[in-house]
């Protein structure tokens, strides 16, 4: 039985090991990949309904300066921020150094994070 729990120590740092090093390759992948693989864990449709409930009034019109949906031009200083950058701005709010704001929300507090996550993923995926 003694020999076994040192046998048994050595296979689980083995694997523990081999696994870590499977997960950094797994990670830089990831990270790689990062602009496809972050927009597919959004719920576009999600996205497009919150879109067209909550965001096209101000979003379809350019209303504050708001970058139109598919306006490659005006979204892709945005899109290069990442989407981390662009949905934390949209749930917290923002104002641009040229004094437009974004309402924290976009001014609906009803909106759940998710929601507005899906409503930027589905704009970053519009404009493209």
């Amino acid at each position: 039985m003694k020999k076994f729990i040192p046998a048994a120590a050595f296979c689980a740092l083995f694997i523990t090991g081999c696994g870590g090093s499977n997960q950094q390759a797994e990670e830089a992948a990831t990270e790689t990949a990062a602009p496809a693989a972050t927009e597919s864990a959004y719920d576009l449709a999600d996205g497009k309904s919150v879109y067209d409930n909550s965001c096209a009034s101000c979003h379809a019109a350019g209303i504050m300066g708001a970058p139109k949906l598919g306006d490659a031009e005006n979204w892709a200083p945005r899109i290069e921020q990442g989407m981390e950058t662009l949905i934390s701005k949209s749930i917290e709010g923002y104002t641009s150094e040229k004094g437009y704001m974004m309402p924290a929300r976009g001014g609906n507090p009803d909106l759940t994070d998710d929601q507005v996550a899906n409503a930027v993923a589905y704009m970053v995926e519009e404009t493209k």
